[in-house]
């Protein structure tokens, strides 16, 4: 028996669940477009905690969504599960951001690619089978018409996730199949962190840091 605290916030869906035996029981999200993570998080843990009647030291383990993603939305949300597992002594589970987008998905066929928006032309992506085992590395990578071409010859490739969105006008390949208006969410961690949970697949709390995949970049305001 385990209850978990998942807490996602790699892009601009600032999500938290509680779950129970891999179960969702409580679920709170906003997706506004906006990165309000650090006004909206902390109320969105109470929330949950106080719909399923638990109290902070009743949960077994906190997850957090390790990324990629947003920089300030992964420091967000890694420092609040940090503080969370150093107030009540729980163990700290990380879970790959695109593997729990993809799990959005059920497909007979094909392979799932879950991408999120890095900048310009650019995505962090990676693929899986139909079953979410991973067939590519996660990398950040420039899309132009020939990206995924192995995949999409042999058959469906389904796309999704804020990056997918805008590779619609340059992968028109007719096995390409895209997905709108998916974003990764804390509901889809509730099985993974689960089993993570099991088998002590946990992280070192002091020393844990977000999955960046790249430096981060501060670009200069621009003169008027």
């Amino acid at each position: 028996m385990a209850t978990i605290l998942n807490i996602e916030t790699a892009t601009k869906n600032c999500s938290v669940s509680l779950a129970k035996d891999g179960k969702t029981l409580a679920i709170q999200e906003l997706n506004d477009g906006n990165y309000s993570h650090a006004e909206k998080l902390h109320p969105f843990i109470q929330k949950v905690l106080e719909e399923a009647n638990v109290s902070n030291n009743q949960i077994d383990a906190v997850a957090v969504s390790k990324g990629p993603g947003s920089y300030t939305g992964l420091r967000i949300g890694v420092s609040a599960a940090k503080g969370l597992c150093f107030s009540f002594d729980k163990p700290l589970i990380s879970i790959e951001t695109l593997q729990s987008l993809a799990h959005q998905l059920t497909a007979e066929e094909g392979v799932i690619v879950p991408m999120l928006d890095a900048r310009r032309m650019e995505v962090y992506s990676a693929v899986y089978d139909t079953n979410y085992k991973q067939v590519r590395e996660i990398k950040a990578e420039i899309i132009d018409e020939n990206s995924f071409q192995e995949y999409l010859q042999k058959g469906k490739v389904y796309f999704l996730g804020d990056g997918a969105e805008k590779c619609k006008e340059i992968i028109t390949h007719e096995n390409a199949v895209f997905l709108d208006a998916k974003y990764p969410s804390a509901k889809e961690m509730s099985q993974l962190s689960f089993d993570k949970y099991k088998k002590n697949d946990i992280e070192d709390v002091a020393y844990f840091e977000p999955f960046y995949l790249k430096d981060f970049v501060v670009t200069p305001e621009k003169k008027r």
